[in-house]
């Protein structure tokens, strides 16, 4: 089964992308489809001493959605883009998964509706990988739900447990709702109630953990909602930015400090080799009917080369049927009925919009504002 890399997604793609693609196949016998511009490919495919053959080999594009463009607006006028096409792959079965360094929006705009969500799952979560001093941890959402319901929180921990075990290899995956202290009482509505199913689920719940536990190796999955996590990850990534220019000033400052970088620097150089995001590659679209793995818009040929394994990985687990397995199984009587079923009307409506809006002529918003606005008065 290969997996549709969209060839032209990313900051430094077609090259990047291709030499990416081309270490997945030739260091772990990886089957490719890269999808985009023939010619572009062949010529980049030439340039890094690689060919097609039938472990690499292209599908063409002749459109491209930009890092800014609008996702609805790229999904209504672009119908021959490199990412559209590799959806149609895996939707028509002829791929595994879809691969993208490109227009996060777009990935999971198209990711929604031509693929739709696993039976159980009412909401996708981006998982990101994140370095602790035990390794790493999976958190999740890490941007793809602003606002969650405990039943969508619920899911994300099972989902993160799970792709914890099949990609990451925990054995028994520790399981945290990240809030703002360890106590039952703490938290918001949602983290409380989630909190309370959560522990009567048969995975390894912890309970409560807060923002200095993110990378103290004292879980394994950390569950939280897309805009806290976002902010968290942001959080992790400018800190560190700001520790590399504090230790640079340190030392360059004087020859004690240049002194001192001599005998440590092979130390910072393997810091920095746990914080590199081209070590993970991408970020999985948990929950979708599909795979669909979106990479860091600036990845190098080394972080495509990991997103395309991790990818690989997760189809040889089958982690999206052990997901489908592990929501049947989830017990609906720790979870209101009336939640279930307006957050499963929410995630309904938000697909519905993307098919209207790609197919409208002018995609106002207006008219389902004014109906949102009905509903909720009459609710």
């Amino acid at each position: 089964m290969y997996i549709a890399v969209d060839a032209m997604g990313g900051d430094h793609a077609p090259r990047a992308v291709v030499r990416g693609a081309l270490r997945a196949v030739q260091e772990h016998g990886i089957a490719v489809l890269l999808v985009g511009d023939r010619e572009a490919i062949v010529r980049e495919l030439a340039e890094a001493g690689g060919q097609e053959s039938s472990l690499i080999t292209i599908k063409h594009a002749a459109e491209t959605i930009d890092m800014g463009e609008s996702p609805v607006a790229a999904l209504r006028s672009k119908r021959d883009s490199s990412l559209r096409v590799a959806f149609q792959e895996v939707k028509a079965g002829q791929a595994g998964a879809v691969v993208s360094a490109g227009n996060t929006g777009a990935v999971m705009a198209l990711a929604i509706t031509m693929l739709g969500t696993l039976q159980g799952v009412d909401r996708p979560a981006i998982v990101t990988v994140i370095p602790t001093l035990g390794g790493r941890a999976c958190l999740l959402d890490a941007g793809a739900n602003v606002e969650c319901k405990p039943l969508h929180l619920v899911q994300f921990a099972i989902m993160g447990e799970i792709y914890a075990r099949i990609v990451r290899g925990v054995i028994s995956p520790r399981v945290g709702i990240l809030s703002n202290g360890e106590e039952d009482s703490k938290g918001t509505d949602t983290t409380r109630l989630a909190h309370e199913m959560l522990k009567k689920l048969p995975i390894n719940y912890i309970g409560y953990v807060e923002g200095r536990d993110l990378n103290s190796g004292k879980v394994d999955v950390i569950v939280t909602d897309g805009f806290t996590g976002n902010v968290a990850l942001k959080t992790m990534e400018g800190f560190w930015h700001f520790l590399q220019g504090n230790l640079r000033t340190l030392f360059a400052s004087q020859w004690r400090g240049r002194l001192a970088y001599l005998l440590i620097r092979s130390s910072l150089a393997n810091l920095q080799a746990t914080l590199d995001y081209a070590e993970v590659g991408g970020a999985p679209l948990l929950g979708v009917n599909g795979l669909a793995i979106i990479a860091h818009g600036a990845s190098t040929p080394k972080a495509i080369k990991n997103a395309i394994r991790v990818a690989d990985e997760s189809l040889r687990g089958g982690i999206n049927q052990q997901i489908v397995n592990s929501l049947h199984a989830l017990p609906e009587a720790y979870v209101s009925p009336v939640e279930l079923k307006r957050g499963r009307k929410f995630w309904s409506q938000l697909k519905e919009r993307f098919r209207s809006r790609e197919h409208a002529e002018l995609p106002g918003i207006e008219p389902q504002v004014e109906e949102d606005k009905r509903e909720k008065k009459h609710e």
